[in-house]
Order: structure tokens, then sequence, then C-alpha cells
């Protein structure tokens, strides 16, 4: 909407578009950093509006945790955001992506900041249960 409404939005901005953020995986958002992007933003319904119903709560499980976990790959967790927006707020949405690429902007490029195994170790770390055993 906010495209067709013609606001300002940041040039630099890649959008991605998914059916719904319950099918982000935080393996995409980490291999995103490691190809280079100095941020990643996930946006999608808010909590109740999914069209597939639970969709939203999964993404926020997992984006959570992951915010969580990114200073152990090396990764600044304030290049890494998650919001809810709905098609219809494209003001909002405006003032989101540019909020965003103004912290991303201030904090820099990101550099070697991503150590290359980052990725290699995340997918050892998903692939780790509780107990800290190897499950397939």
């Amino acid at each position: 909407m906010a495209g067709t409404a013609r606001m300002k939005q940041p040039g630099d901005l890649r959008v991605i578009r998914l059916p719904c953020t319950g099918r982000v995986n935080p393996l995409l958002i980490l291999k995103a950093f490691m190809e280079g992007a100095d941020g990643v933003l996930v946006s999608g319904c808010h909590p109740g509006d999914c069209h597939y119903n639970v969709g939203n709560y999964h993404a926020r499980r997992r984006l959570e945790l992951l915010q969580r976990m990114l200073p152990a790959f090396g990764i600044d967790p304030g290049r890494f955001h998650y919001t809810w927006v709905s098609a219809s707020e494209g003001s909002r949405w405006a003032g989101v992506v540019s909020d965003f690429t103004r912290r991303i902007e201030a904090l820099g490029k990101i550099g070697a900041e991503v150590p290359a195994n980052a990725l290699a170790k995340a997918e050892q770390t998903a692939m780790t249960d509780a107990t800290g055993k190897t499950t397939s």
C-alpha cells in the first residue's frame, strides 16, 4: 500500500515477499547476514489476523529466539527487527522501514562482523536438542 500511495521509502531496501511470516526460516536470515545484508527486517500480519491462522505466532517464537541468539553468532541484534504491519497500513510501513534504515545506517556496514562459520554453527544448534545431543 505504501508503494501505490507513493509514500517515500528508502531506496536501498530489498523486499522479499513470502505468503506468511510463519514461512521465514531463521537460517535464511543468518544467510542474508553472511551474504552481506547490513540489516534484516521481517514484517507480517498482526497476531490474530493471520490468513493461515497461526503463522505469525510461530514466526514470533522463532524470531524472538533468533534475536536473542544473534550475539552468539557474532551479529549485533540491533541489525535485526521483526514487527507486525498489515497491508492496509501503508504509512506505518513507510515509518517502520525508514526508522529501521536509519538504525542500520547508524550501525554502519556489517563488514567482517559475521564469522564465516555462523550458518554452520546455527545449523548445528538447530539440530541439537535440549540435552545437547545431536538430532537429525
